[in-house]
């Protein structure tokens, strides 16, 4: 079983790491990071490299497919290579998936137009103006398409995942290993719960946070 995950300039980690820590543990996976052109690939911050193993060419007909997203995301919204190879290994893939902004990639290639999608809370709006019926969920599957919202949910989308590929009892033992049982200091996860002031700071900062650009 053959997993492809997208790198590209810009990314956010967690959003491609989340999913390989997980999909990484099913029986029989192969994990390849692809990108345009094989090489380093640095994050959002700029201070992490991942390498891309292949090129987009290389890995035509994954099983599954990975786009995480990331301010990195704005560039990737024309059609062209990516697009192009979203739409042709969508054809055969078993799973296509996303974890935040990736989802308007997925959108902006036109492979969610009318289905049921999330990404990260700031980005619904754009979500559907691509097409996609915007769900404000963790994790959402419509068909073989599975989204992820924010950041961290794409770890949630890999057990999700891996529950529905291996069955229960192994996505509770790849739960169980990486100890993902989380208590976090604060309940500030979701807009419905966090301090209002913080939610209106983030919306005016929104287009730099998910584009990078300040206006």
């Amino acid at each position: 079983m053959q997993i492809a995950i997208l790198l590209f300039d810009r990314f956010t980690v967690l959003d491609a790491i989340g999913p390989y820590q997980v999909l990484s543990g099913l029986p029989g996976a192969e994990v390849a990071f692809v990108a345009e052109r094989p090489g380093p690939i640095r994050d959002e911050v700029g201070s992490l490299i991942l390498s891309a193993q292949a090129g987009l060419p290389d890995v035509p007909h994954p099983d599954i497919i990975v786009v995480p997203g990331g301010p990195g995301q704005n560039h990737q919204m024309q059609d062209g290579l990516v697009h192009g190879w979203l739409r042709a290994a969508d054809q055969t893939s078993v799973w296509t998936t996303s974890v935040c902004t990736g989802s308007l990639i997925l959108a902006a290639a036109g492979l969610l137009t009318g289905r049921r999608a999330t990404s990260h809370w700031l980005a619904l709006d754009e979500l559907g103006r691509l097409g996609a019926t915007p769900v404000s969920e963790r994790v959402v599957v419509d068909g073989k398409y599975v989204t992820a919202a924010g950041v961290s949910s794409g770890i949630d989308m890999g057990l999700a995942l891996a529950g529905r590929i291996a069955g229960d009892e192994v996505a509770q033992a790849i739960q169980l290993m990486i100890e993902y049982d989380p208590e976090p200091p604060y309940d500030a996860g979701s807009p419905d719960r966090a301090p209002a002031d913080i939610v209106r700071t983030l919306r005016a900062r929104s287009r730099f946070l998910l584009t990078g650009h300040a206006s």
